[in-house]
Order: C-alpha cells, then structure tokens, then sequence
C-alpha cells in the first residue's frame, strides 16, 4: 500500500512540476538564478490574447531586449541609457504602476531622478587636480569645471530641479514654458528666464518625460537663440518613446540625451501624479 502511495505520488510530481523546476529543466546547464533572471528583463506584459500555448516566454524577452537594443542603436551615441539593475527596474515599476500612491510615487521618483543627475554630472568635463590629505599626501583626483547651469522645462521638468540641487549646491537653473498653442496645437514657448551668461555654460536640460519631443525640441532653439551651442546640452529624462528620441536627435545631432529607459509607452502621468494635480 505504502509503494503505491509513494509511486502515484511520483507520477503526479512528474506530470505537474513548479515554476522553477521548469525553468532549470529547459537549461539544467544554468543555475536556478541564471534561469529565472532572464524573466527579468520584461518591461510590459504581451496583452494579446491571442498567444500561443507552446511560445517561450523568454524568447518573447530576448527579442523585446533587441528590440530595444536595436533602436538605441538606430539613434545614435547621442542616447545614452543608464546601467539597467534592479533597483531601477523597481523604480521604473512602482512609477509606472496605476495602484501607487502619490507618496510613494514621489519617493520613487526622486530616487530615479537623483540616478540621472548623478549621471548626467558625469557627462560633464573634468580637470585633474592634485590635493593634500590630512595625513600630508598627495593624492591625484579630479575637479570638474566651472561653468554649468541647469534648465527645467516647465512643469514636470521642476521635479528634477531638487534633485540636481542636492548634487551641485550653488548651481543656477532657469526655466521654460511651453505649452501648446489653442490654434495651431503646436508647441509654443510662453516664457524664459536663464543666466545671463548661459551662452558661455554647459546646460543640463531637465525634462522627465520624453514622448514626441517636440516640447524640448523648441526649449533647444530656444537655448540656441541665447547663444548656447547644441553640443553643450545634456538632456536629463527619466523615460523616453523611440519617436521623442529620433526626433530630437534628428533636429539636433550633436546634443546629448540620457535616459533610464526607451519604450514606446511612456508614464505620461508623471508631471500630474508627482504634483498632485492627478
């Protein structure tokens, strides 16, 4: 009685086997953490309900990954994507994630800005320098210039302001409005207000949400009609379409953009949500 409990016992383990053990069965040669993380890289779920039952769900994620590897390519060094972890893929989750709330949302996404700005400064030149320890050696470092400011695009490019403060405490930040026009629906500057000499600094424009580009391709010529020189422009952006991308590399070759993410959906929620206007 006892082997016939134990072998039917067997064969339903056999017939019904967990998550994990199917996903080391498909690849034995990797170790259970190698499997699963493959799973990782997943940004959306595929909604259609039309899946076959016999597609590799990692198959589905390697070719989203060269997808979106495929496209960064396409629009050139100018885009520049930050390191993918997990702490980012969790940040970029809860900001995309309907159910947040508005406290955790700002958390999250302060965290996420405080990453590109962090990044973005180191895009920035740099001189080397020599400084002396307490101890009295000599230790060669470096020091990075003198001449940057930073530029919001109003509203939801204001987000970004503290965290760039928080990196640089005496940097100066000017603004621009841009909204569109009741007419004609294009975008259209309303106001503008930068340091007197900005034509002589480097400019970290700030704006988190990247998805036609057309609102930070007028805040550039806008900068261009002050004198500042489209090399000179680093673009902060926490999400960005590869349509917003494309265009305003197209319109402006030699700026720089630098983002955590290219997706065709972007969380164009972002500026109501982190304001409470939502």
């Amino acid at each position: 009685m006892e082997s016939a409990l134990q072998s039917n016992f067997a064969a339903k383990k056999k017939a019904m086997p967990c998550h994990n053990q199917h996903l080391n069965n498909a690849n034995p040669s990797q170790p259970e953490h190698a499997a699963t993380g493959s799973t990782k890289q997943v940004r959306f779920a595929n909604s259609s309900p039309t899946i076959s039952a016999s597609s590799d769900p990692r198959e589905e994620d390697k070719r989203s990954e060269t997808d979106i590897i495929s496209t960064v390519q396409q629009i050139g060094p100018q885009l520049k994507l930050l390191p993918l972890n997990d702490q980012i893929r969790e940040l970029q989750t809860i900001i995309r994630d309907k159910t947040t709330t508005r406290g955790d949302f700002v958390f999250c996404a302060d965290r996420l800005i405080r990453l590109v700005v962090e990044e973005g400064l180191n895009q920035l030149p740099y001189t080397e320098c020599t400084v002396t320890t307490p101890t009295g050696h000599k230790y060669d470092g470096v020091k990075f210039e003198k001449g940057n400011c930073g530029v919001s695009i109003m509203r939801s490019g204001e987000a970004m302001e503290q965290g760039l403060r928080d990196c640089c405490r005496s940097i100066r930040i000017g603004k621009i409005l841009i909204q569109s026009d009741e007419e004609t629906q294009k975008a259209k500057v309303f106001y503008a207000k930068f340091p007197p000499d900005i034509y002589r600094r480097k400019v970290l424009l700030m704006y988190p949400i990247l998805s036609t580009g057309n609102t930070v391709i007028e805040a550039v010529k806008v900068l261009i009609e002050h004198g500042v020189q489209p090399k000179h422009i680093i673009l902060l952006s926490l999400f960005s379409t590869p349509h917003g991308a494309k265009s305003i590399v197209q319109e402006f070759p030699d700026i720089t953009i630098l983002t955590t993410e290219v997706h065709p959906v972007a969380p164009t929620h972002f500026g109501q949500k982190y304001f409470g206007t939502d």
